[in-house]
């Protein structure tokens, strides 16, 4: 792994437009999260109307008895949690092994931009995806634990509407199921953009294009999409 001294090295390696290309890459990542989750925002993402509809379930909730369908549903949002963390973690795995054997893959990087990279350089590289999945793993393993906080605080609201604990309690379950959904996506934008910093290894033009790539597939599928107009229309 590398030492502090050869940081500092391959620091200085590191070109001005790459330092332009990284610098894009965590605006866009801390930027995105941002216009998404903003409640200052005149436009509404999905996350937020999401949000309502959540809200919405709890307080419907409180109307029946038979809650057997809110449990699976529950459920099937941990196993969603559960399978992504697991993904994340398999591949961070992999990754952390590659960078402690880099060599196969700078043949494959020398070939594809006809430049001999340090193989430090494409380590210092290959550290920041892993940091864009561990990210996503810490998100996604607290999702799942929030959003079993949800289902234990959903059980305990009462079978009964007039009672005044029904509410209140059915209130808090659609918050916590709200902090999960937000942890959840979190964990998602962070795997995008693990993908987008793989293309730092072509050089800063290709992370630069697809930090791009990456925010407008983010940007659109959350305020330009299909299910953004459906979810919309039903509130």
């Amino acid at each position: 792994m590398l030492g502090a001294m050869e940081m500092l090295d391959i620091l200085g390696l590191i070109a001005p437009f790459d330092w332009a290309a990284l610098g894009l890459l965590l605006l866009a990542s801390v930027g995105i999260g941002w216009l998404i989750e903003s409640p200052r925002l005149a436009r509404v993402s999905v996350t937020r109307l999401m949000a309502e509809y959540q809200r919405e379930w709890m307080r419907q909730l409180t109307k029946r008895n038979n809650r057997i369908m809110d449990a699976q549903v529950l459920v099937s949002l941990r196993q969603g949690a559960s399978f992504f963390g697991s993904t994340a973690l398999i591949a961070l795995g992999a990754l952390l092994a590659l960078i402690g054997n880099p060599q196969p893959l700078a043949g494959v990087a020398e070939g594809l931009v006809n430049v001999a990279a340090p193989a430090q350089l494409l380590q210092a590289k290959l550290l920041l995806v892993a940091l864009f999945l561990a990210n996503a793993f810490l998100k996604f393993v607290w999702a799942n634990r929030v959003f079993g906080y949800a289902s234990v605080v959903m059980a305990a609201v009462p079978d009964d509407p007039a009672d005044p604990r029904s509410t209140p309690r059915a209130a808090q379950s659609a918050e916590l199921n709200i902090r999960g959904m937000y942890n959840f996506n979190r964990g998602l934008r962070s795997m995008y953009f693990a993908l987008a910093a793989v293309a730092w290894l072509l050089g800063a033009a290709a992370l630069a294009i697809a930090t791009l790539i990456v925010l407008w597939l983010l940007w659109s599928r959350e305020f330009m999409s299909g299910p953004h107009e459906i979810l919309k229309g039903g509130e």
